[in-house]
């Protein structure tokens, strides 16, 4: 073998172990990550996105940034996601309106369910059902009584068609005997304050923007819409103990993201939501704000998402809520 044959065997060995690495390294985003919100600020939707953009950045080497897209009860910003490229840069922090119940509940959707990949399950959070101290009702009992008495007088808030508050509101119509009439908005920014301000008497909703006022007693919490009490306020009966019986229904938060997102970087992603949800700090804020942390992984997700839909695709069906 000559010097020249020998050095080059070398200068390829060396480079061997470099390439390994290399191909082994961690997939890293190229540049700045977007985490699309498909509703206003101010909501746990909003919340739960925030808080993951806070630790991924570091983790991942680029920014993380939340990018608000209201509209369509969600549909909007999800089939933004649904139609970007899988390539680790666009991501969405879905609900339950848009992974499970919109497709049940619009006659025509932008985007399949398929156009989408489930990375992480984050959290649950309770619905509650809100009133302005307006209302005469002090007990959800009282506030049933009241809706029967008083057909269509009452307007209930939510953050859009096709979220939980909807679907919530429109299952307790059909299984309390009440008219309601269902106001939506582009987010829980825009309920809270009307809710308040009395252009509207009652929210259903996701709780966490709720609680700062029902502590500070400018709103009126009545219920919640979990099967058993909930943690951020046990004194609060659920909507089963005080009228309808077996009634159910948690919002939930998670990330997708487009559908034939590479298997590594979708594995990337779920690891560093798993490591973040393990943090102490992390799963204190999140119960801060009103969510109680529930991490799935990538499969694990996807099965509860298809549970999720025999559910709702049932109460739609029920409630006989149907939008275009």
């Amino acid at each position: 073998m000559t010097i020249l044959t020998r050095r080059a065997a070398l200068a390829a060995s060396l480079a061997l172990p470099a390439l390994s690495a290399q191909a082994q390294a961690p997939w890293a985003p190229s540049r700045p990550v977007r985490i699309i919100v498909p509703f206003q600020g101010g909501g746990a939707t909003d919340l739960t996105a925030r808080l993951l953009a806070e630790r991924l950045g570091p983790m991942l080497g680029q920014p993380v940034v939340v990018d608000n897209r209201p509209g369509a009860g969600g549909n909007l910003g999800a089939d933004m996601v649904a139609k970007s490229d899988p390539d680790g840069h666009t991501l969405l922090m879905c609900t339950i309106g848009t992974a499970s119940i919109n497709q049940f509940l619009y006659s025509r959707m932008p985007y399949r369910p398929e156009d989408l990949s489930a990375v992480a399950l984050v959290n649950l959070v309770a619905n509650g059902v809100v009133v302005n101290p307006n209302v005469p009702a002090r007990t959800f009992a009282e506030f049933l009584a009241y809706a029967k008495a008083n057909p269509g007088r009452l307007n209930y808030g939510t953050p859009g068609n096709g979220t939980s508050g909807h679907l919530c509101g429109e299952y307790l119509k059909a299984r309390a005997g009440i008219d309601i009439t269902h106001v939506p908005y582009r987010g829980t920014g825009g309920v809270v304050p009307d809710l308040i301000g009395g252009n509207i008497q009652v929210a259903i909703d996701n709780m966490p923007a709720y609680l700062p006022h029902v502590r500070a007693g400018t709103l009126r919490l009545l219920a919640v819409t979990t099967k058993d009490r909930y943690f951020a306020a046990p004194e609060v009966p659920t909507v089963g103990e005080s009228g309808v019986p077996g009634f159910e229904a948690v919002a939930w938060f998670g990330v997708q993201a487009p559908a034939r997102m590479p298997a590594p970087i979708l594995a990337r992603y779920a690891t560093a939501i798993a490591e973040i949800s393990r943090d102490p700090a992390i799963i204190a804020r999140q119960r801060e704000f009103g969510a109680e942390p529930n991490y799935l992984g990538p499969a694990e997700f996807e099965a509860f998402i298809r549970a999720e839909n025999e559910k709702w695709r049932e109460v739609v069906r029920l409630s006989g809520a149907k939008l275009d």
